[in-house]
């Protein structure tokens, strides 16, 4: 696996959020779409396994391929973004600015969204035989997950809000890392490997990600699901991407660069004795 030292990759993630900030609105929203498409597939792929399996680990240890096939083919994630674009704009990359970040925000969170909403949708279908009958035990397990993870954090008040925002924020600390994990290896089987690991973490950890929510939560509406929209907004995706936003940018993000870019200066030898 040829790997690239700290100091390379983390120049490659300010180059990245360089990038996506001047990227035009309709490849933005294009590669947005599609990683909250196959991310929403995962999801349901990961789902569909752990009932078929009983054993979560199991869906856990699969669901990264979603992960890994969007990122080879270059398609953007909110929760990647959140920690790239801002690297560009405090390295203070010529033209990048705060409106830019934000634009940049806006337009993969409108695109995640579609994507993961239109497979929501066809997932459900497929789950219902086109809403001509009940949901399958797939669908019942998604119904459920969307209702635990909204009223059930209600339920806690401001100590199930607390819950929710540090588990976004655990949720990209470990998803940021495997967006980091597909530069540091020039290889494909060593991006595979590296971007693996922190997902199979997230996902077992049952950490709150906003666009694998974007596809659970309305999915779990379609489907029956004892919660409503305001429920989801405030009581999951709302928080959630805060969370996400926070984690991200301040465990991986911000870490990797004042460590490997904006270096401290480096310790002066002490003069030894004669």
């Amino acid at each position: 696996m040829a790997y690239l030292v700290p100091s390379e990759f983390v120049t490659k993630m300010v180059d990245a959020g360089e990038s996506k900030i001047f990227m035009s609105t309709r490849d933005t929203i294009i590669r947005a779409y599609m990683a909250g498409a196959i991310l929403a597939l995962a999801a349901a792929f990961a789902v569909s396994v752990n009932v078929s399996t009983g054993v979560p680990i199991v869906g856990a240890a699969l669901f990264p391929v979603g992960f890994c096939m969007l990122y080879l083919f270059g398609f953007d994630l909110l929760t990647g973004v959140f920690v790239l674009a801002p690297l560009a704009l405090i390295d203070k990359r010529p033209g990048v600015t705060i409106g830019g970040v934000l634009r940049n925000w806006g337009l993969v969170f409108v695109g995640n969204f579609a994507g993961a909403f239109t497979v929501a949708v066809m997932m459900s279908i497929v789950f219902t035989f086109g809403f001509t009958s009940p949901p399958d035990k797939v669908g019942q397990v998604i119904g459920t997950i969307g209702e635990g993870r909204t009223v059930g954090y209600a339920a806690h008040g401001a100590g199930g809000m607390l819950t929710l925002f540090v588990r976004g924020m655990l949720c990209n600390w470990m998803v940021s890392a495997g967006v980091v994990g597909a530069m540091i290896s020039t290889t494909v089987s060593g991006k595979v490997i590296a971007m693996w690991m922190p997902i199979m973490l997230f996902f077992f950890m049952t950490f709150e990600h906003s666009i694998v929510n974007m596809f659970l939560f309305p999915s779990g509406l379609l489907l029956g699901g004892k919660f409503t929209i305001m429920d989801y907004l405030i009581w999951n995706e709302i928080p959630t991407v805060l969370g996400n936003l926070v984690g991200g940018l301040a465990f991986t993000g911000l870490t990797l660069y004042a460590t490997h870019v904006r270096t401290a200066p480096k310790r002066v030898p002490e003069r030894i004795a004669a």
